[in-house]
């Protein structure tokens, strides 16, 4: 008998034997038949930004790497940069980032105290990990955030437990970026669901006030909302009246995410079948508890991508803040290369910058996306 047939235990019939498919009809072969090189067209297509790429590259880990400085000799206290001028461009000059790099990062706090945003910073990114995870999305959620955010508040401020008091306006560097998006989205979030099922009300009242808070905050930039907390809001309080510049600059934030994710929350409840509605309702449940248990779980799922967009959006524009003085981490970056020893070398301070938004806003993106494949599992059943 053929190697390529099997006898059935059963019937004694002779069978076929499974045979896996053609490389060049499933697999990475197959789909860049298809989508890189389909026609002679897409060929050249191909061809071409292959080798742009590959030049692009070259030259990068050429002007990154291979002929980088990475520090330059002192005298007395003063930094020697000739070295990296002479190169003119040839290679980065990562010596400014090795100098520079706790103002960027934590801007005019005491540099004695650094220890402390840097805490504050890894305090961040823990809760961000420990509220990503599922299985503590219960109760214990709400005293790990008040403990954390009070801890965070007592390094940043000091005056107790033996530390220094540091006003905020020495505050700056990535813990205001981290403190802005943070505090921003977690009480953009709980108004944006308020507002998104404001405008879907019954009642003419309720939606009309959420129709016009919406469409008049998503009608004006976030700068000019920034500028009218710095300059514009001081000037209607009582004389001797002051409230603290970043407070005001996060409400404003504030105030433009929720408008912006009230209406993703918005197009979550009204992608949702009727059917859903009507079910609830059939059975009993009131109003929130229809919408807590039933609606808003599936309305949130449905719009994950969109939501994260925003969160991801909003992460970058506190770089916004420049305009009223507060010292976010963009700005410090821009701030380092003031000093004339290290003028001509933004570009190294900017790539940094880059790459550390980059890794923030791709961590949200990669949660997300593995986020909404768990949540969604059930449809490809």
């Amino acid at each position: 008998m053929s190697d390529l047939t099997l006898t059935s235990p059963a019937s004694g019939v002779p069978e076929a034997a499974p045979r896996t498919a053609p490389m060049r009809a499933v697999g990475p072969i197959a789909w860049m038949r298809q989508n890189l090189f389909g026609s002679w067209w897409s060929t050249a297509v191909t061809l071409v930004l292959a080798y742009l790429i590959v030049r692009w590259t070259i030259g990068f880990v050429e002007w990154a790497f291979a002929n980088a400085i990475w520090s330059v000799p002192y005298q007395g206290n003063q930094p020697q940069t000739q070295i990296c001028r002479d190169m003119k461009g040839v290679g980065a000059c990562w010596a400014v980032v090795a100098e520079k790099h706790r103002f960027i990062l934590f801007g005019t706090y005491p540099f004695e105290e650094h220890w402390r945003p840097a805490l504050v910073c890894l305090l961040f990114v823990g809760l961000y990990v420990f509220s990503a995870i599922r299985r503590f999305w219960n109760w214990i959620l709400v005293p790990v955030w008040v403990v954390t955010l009070t801890v965070i508040g007592i390094l940043m401020w000091g005056g107790v437990f033996g530390l220094p008091y540091v006003p905020q306006e020495r505050w700056g560097g990535l813990p205001i970026t981290l403190i802005l998006s943070t505090f921003g989205l977690a009480l953009a979030f709980p108004l944006a669901i308020l507002v998104a099922l404001g405008r879907r009300s019954r009642m003419p009242a309720i939606k009309m006030l959420c129709v016009l808070y919406v469409e008049l905050i998503r009608g004006v930039p976030l700068i000019s909302l920034l500028f009218m907390a710095s300059v514009m809001f001081p000037l209607f309080l009582p004389e001797g009246m002051n409230i603290d510049k970043l407070l005001r600059a996060q409400v404003a934030i504030t105030l433009f995410a929720g408008a912006y994710l009230a209406e993703v929350v918005r197009a979550g409840l009204q992608a949702l079948p009727r059917g859903q509605y009507e079910a609830a309702e059939a059975l009993g449940l009131s109003y929130w508890q229809k919408t807590g248990l039933i609606i808003l779980p599936q309305a949130l799922r449905l719009v994950i991508p969109p939501l994260v967009n925003t969160f991801i959006g909003f992460f970058k524009d506190t770089s916004l803040v420049l305009i009223i003085g507060i010292f976010d981490l963009l700005t410090a970056g821009k701030t380092a290369i003031v000093e004339p020893a290290w003028q001509g070398f933004g570009v190294e301070v900017y790539v940094t910058v880059g790459a550390i938004y980059l890794v923030f806003c791709f961590a949200m993106s990669k949660y997300s996306q593995d986020l909404e494949r768990e949540l969604n599992r059930h449809r490809r059943r």
